[in-house]
Parts: structure tokens; C-alpha cells; sequence
């Protein structure tokens, strides 16, 4: 009596099975093609103008010395909370 009646079958069967994996064509170099297409293309979308590290024309705007005042002022009106205001008429919030 035949212990593994289905071997034969079983043997056949994966054969036919790694024969029919093997047959797939590979979309590994494909996609490796085009990895990454769609980061450069949004990156080239959001650049301006590609060739103005190249161009030597000043930059129009604030200078620096005015920049930086601008800025220390910016940063003082936080440093204190604003002074309340002396005259109001009915708006406390209370009845």
C-alpha cells in the first residue's frame, strides 16, 4: 500500500506552480526606472525661477541694519503684556 498516494500529484502540481511564478514578468526594473519621478516633478513645479543662483541682480527689499530693527521691535511687543485701557464706559462684563 502506497503511503503518499497524492505525491506524484503534489510534486507536479508545485512544478507547475514555480514554472508558472517564474514566467511573470519583472516589474522591479520598471518601477526602479521610475522611482522617485513624482518628488522631482513637485519639486521642479514649486521652483520659480531654476537660474537665479546664477543671476547677479540685488535682491529687492528691506536692508539688513533695518531688518534687524524691525525684528528686536517685533520681539519687544511681547516682552510685556499691553497696558489696559484707563477710560471705559459699561464693558466690564459685569451687572
Amino acid at each position: 500500500m502506497d503511503k503518499l498516494p497524492f505525491a506524484p500529484a503534489l510534486g507536479t502540481l508545485a512544478l507547475l506552480a514555480c514554472a508558472g511564478c517564474a514566467a511573470l514578468p519583472s516589474t522591479t526594473p520598471q518601477w526602479d526606472a521610475r522611482f522617485g519621478a513624482a518628488t522631482r516633478a513637485a519639486f521642479a513645479q514649486q521652483v520659480l525661477n531654476p537660474d537665479a543662483a546664477r543671476a547677479h541682480v540685488t535682491v529687492d527689499g528691506i536692508d539688513g541694519a533695518s531688518a534687524a530693527q524691525a525684528q528686536q521691535r517685533y520681539r519687544k511687543s511681547f516682552a510685556e503684556p499691553p497696558a489696559p485701557a484707563t477710560f471705559t464706559i459699561g464693558v466690564s462684563g459685569t451687572k
